[in-house]
C-alpha cells in the first residue's frame, strides 16, 4: 500500500476513532440518572424502591441476594456532620443517606450544592444479615443514638457510637468522622452473626452523558485492580484480602480500606448489570472509610495507597504517569490552564525526534508521487514487480514507507489518555486559567473562542502539512474534518481544559511543520548542490 495512502487512512482512522469515543455518548445519551435527594434533613424515600434494594441480604458468600419484603419507609435522621467541605447525614437504620459538597467549586447553575448520593439507592454502611429473618428484623429496627444531633468536625474529629438491639444480637457501629470526610468504622456484634457491610451504591453526582468510566474498583493484595463498570457486573466477582473497595462517579467516590488485614471482597449484581460493593463482615470489624472528591492531595494524604482509586479507564497506564506529570508542573506554576499548556510542549519535545523523522519521510514521498504514478501505469498488470520497484525507489531516495505512521500511531493512545486525565481529574473543576474568560476549564469555554481556535488551527495545519489525495471522498472528509470537529466543540459542553490542550497541541505541530518544512528545503537544495557539482567535475 502507498504510503500517502497509509496516512490518510491513518488520520481518516483517528478522525472516526475520536467521534465513536467521544461522540456516541452524545448521539445515543444514556438513561438519566434516578433524581439525588436535595432534603438535607430527612430521607424519606418510596418505600417499594428502597424495598428492592436494602432486602437483599448476602449470602455467606456474597455471591447471591435474597428478596425478602422489608418496610423502610419514613426514614429519619439521627444526626447531621458538618465540616469546611461537606455535610453528612446518618440515618436511623446507620447508614449515610446523604453526602453534601459543600465547596463553591461543586454548586450548581442556581447555586446549590451538590448530593451525591442517589436518593433510592444503596446506602454507604449499610449492614445486611445472611439470616434472612435477621435481615428482615433489622430494616425493621431502628439504630439508637445518644450524641449531639449536630456533629461539628471542622476542626477536630468526632465519634459517633450506634446501637441496634436484635432479637438474637445487638449490632455496635463506632464511626469516627475526620474534617477531610476520612473515617473510621468499627462493627461489632454481641454474638457471632455472619453479616456485610457496603460502602454503598456508587455516587450519582454526575449527569453529563461523556462516556465516563464509572462503578467500583477493587484492588487486591497483589495490588492488581479490578475494575467492575456499570452494565458490565456477573454478580460472581469476589477478591479476597483486598485493600481498597471503591464505588466512584466521575469526580467522587465512596471507599472502604484496610492495608493491614485485607477485607473479603463481593461484587453483587444489581439491576442494569450494575455492580455493587459487600465487605464481609467479623464479629470485631475495624475498617478505614473515606467519602467525597477523588482529591489527589486529599487521598494521598489519608494514605498514598489510596491514590490508586483514581481511574482513569482504558488508558490508566498512560494517564496516571500523565497526571502526576501535570501534577507536578501545576505544583511549580500554580494554574492548571498553563499547567496543561507546558506539559503539551513537554510531550512535543519527547516525540520531535519520532515527528521528524515521520514528516521528512512524507516530504520525500510527496515529491516521489510523480514517479509512483508512473511505476503504477508501468506496472498495473504485475503487483508484485510494482512493490519491488517501489521499494528499490524507496531505498535509493532514503524514504521509509513507514515513516509518517510512526507518530500518527502514538499520538492515539497519547490524546485519549490525556483526555481521561482532563475529563476525571477533579482539581480541575474551579480552575481558574484566565480571570474573565475560562474560569473553570472542567466546564465549557463561555465565549466558545477555543472551539473556533480549535478548528482554525487544524485548518491551517492541513495547509502545510504535505498530502496527496486520489479519492475525492477522503479529500471531502479530511477538508471538513476542522469544521466538523469545531461544530462539535461548540454544540457540545466539552471542558475547556481539553479544548485548550487540542489548540496548543495544533500550534505546537504547526511550528514543528514550518521548521520541518525549512529543514527539508535545506537539504533539498544540499542535494541538488551535491547533484550538479558531481556533474561539473
Amino acid at each position: 500500500m502507498e504510503q500517502q495512502d497509509l496516512n490518510k487512512r491513518l488520520i481518516l482512522a483517528l478522525a472516526l476513532s475520536f467521534f465513536v469515543f467521544v461522540g456516541y455518548s452524545y448521539l445515543f445519551p444514556p438513561v438519566a440518572p434516578q433524581a439525588v435527594e436535595q432534603n438535607s434533613t430527612t430521607s424519606s424515600p418510596a418505600a417499594p424502591a428502597v424495598a428492592t434494594q436494602s432486602t437483599a441480604a448476602p449470602t455467606t458468600t456474597a455471591q447471591t441476594t435474597n428478596n425478602a419484603p422489608v418496610t423502610t419507609a419514613n426514614v429519619s435522621l439521627l444526626a447531621t456532620v458538618t465540616s469546611d467541605t461537606f455535610k453528612m447525614n446518618i440515618d436511623t437504620f446507620g447508614r449515610i443517606s446523604q453526602y453534601e459538597l459543600l465547596e463553591d467549586k461543586y454548586k450548581d447553575e442556581e447555586g446549590h450544592n451538590l448530593h451525591i448520593l442517589g436518593a433510592q439507592e444503596v446506602k454507604p454502611l449499610e449492614v445486611r444479615f445472611s439470616d434472612i429473618a435477621l435481615n428482615e428484623e433489622a430494616f425493621k429496627t431502628p439504630y439508637t443514638y445518644s450524641g449531639s444531633a449536630d456533629v461539628d468536625v471542622r476542626t477536630s474529629s468526632q465519634t459517633l457510637t450506634l446501637t441496634q438491639k436484635l432479637s438474637s444480637v445487638t449490632i455496635t457501629k463506632k464511626i469516627t468522622i475526620e474534617p477531610t470526610g476520612a473515617y473510621t468504622i468499627d462493627v461489632s456484634t454481641s454474638v457471632p452473626a455472619a453479616y456485610f457491610i457496603t460502602p454503598g451504591h456508587r455516587p450519582m453526582a454526575d449527569t453529563s452523558m461523556y462516556m465516563l468510566v464509572r462503578g467500583v474498583l477493587v484492588k487486591g493484595p497483589d495490588d492488581v485492580i479490578l475494575t467492575v463498570e456499570d452494565g458490565d457486573a456477573k454478580g460472581d466477582e469476589t477478591v479476597k484480602h483486598a485493600k481498597i473497595a471503591s464505588a466512584f462517579d466521575r469526580y467522587v467516590a465512596t471507599m472502604f480500606y484496610d492495608f493491614d488485614k485485607g477485607m473479603n471482597v463481593s461484587i453483587l449484581k444489581q439491576a442494569e448489570d450494575n455492580p455493587l460493593i459487600f465487605v464481609e463482615g467479623e464479629q470485631r470489624l475495624h475498617l478505614g472509610g473515606y467519602i467525597g472528591p477523588k482529591e489527589y492531595h486529599t487521598l494521598k494524604a489519608i494514605n498514598p495507597e489510596l491514590t490508586d482509586a483514581i481511574e482513569f479507564g482504558w488508558f490508566t497506564f498512560l494517564s496516571k504517569p500523565f497526571f502526576k506529570v501535570l501534577l507536578w508542573i501545576h505544583g511549580l506554576i500554580g494554574n492548571w490552564g498553563w499547567a496543561i499548556i507546558l506539559f503539551t510542549l513537554l510531550v512535543k519535545l519527547i516525540l520531535f525526534p519520532l515527528s521528524y523523522k515521520g514528516m521528512m519521510s512524507m516530504q520525500k514521498l510527496k515529491d516521489l508521487a510523480p514517479k509512483m504514478k508512473e511505476l503504477k501505469e508501468k506496472y498495473k498488470g504485475d503487483p508484485a514487480k510494482l512493490n519491488a520497484q517501489m521499494m528499490e525507489m524507496y531505498k535509493k531516495n532514503g524514504a521509509n514507507p513507514m515513516g509518517g505512521c510512526l507518530p500518527m500511531l502514538l499520538q492515539i493512545p497519547v490524546f485519549f489518555a490525556l483526555y481521561r486525565v482532563l475529563l476525571n481529574a477533579d482539581e480541575l473543576q474551579g480552575a481558574v486559567w484566565i480571570p474573565g474568560w475560562i474560569e473553570n476549564l472542567a466546564t465549557a469555554d463561555p465565549y466558545y473562542i477555543l472551539p473556533v481556535l480549535m478548528g482554525v488551527s487544524m485548518w491551517f495545519q492541513q495547509k502545510i502539512t504535505p498530502n496527496n489525495f486520489t479519492d475525492p471522498l477522503q479529500e471531502k472528509i479530511f477538508q471538513w474534518f476542522p469544521v466538523i470537529m469545531a461544530g462539535m466543540f461548540i454544540i457540545m459542553p466539552f471542558p475547556s481544559g481539553l479544548v485548550l490542550y487540542w489548540v496548543v497541541n495544533n500550534l505546537f505541530t504547526i511550528g514543528q511543520q514550518y521548521i520541518i518544512n525549512n529543514a527539508y528545503q535545506k537539504h533539498k537544495a544540499a542535494a541538488v548542490a551535491a547533484h550538479k557539482k558531481g556533474k561539473d567535475s
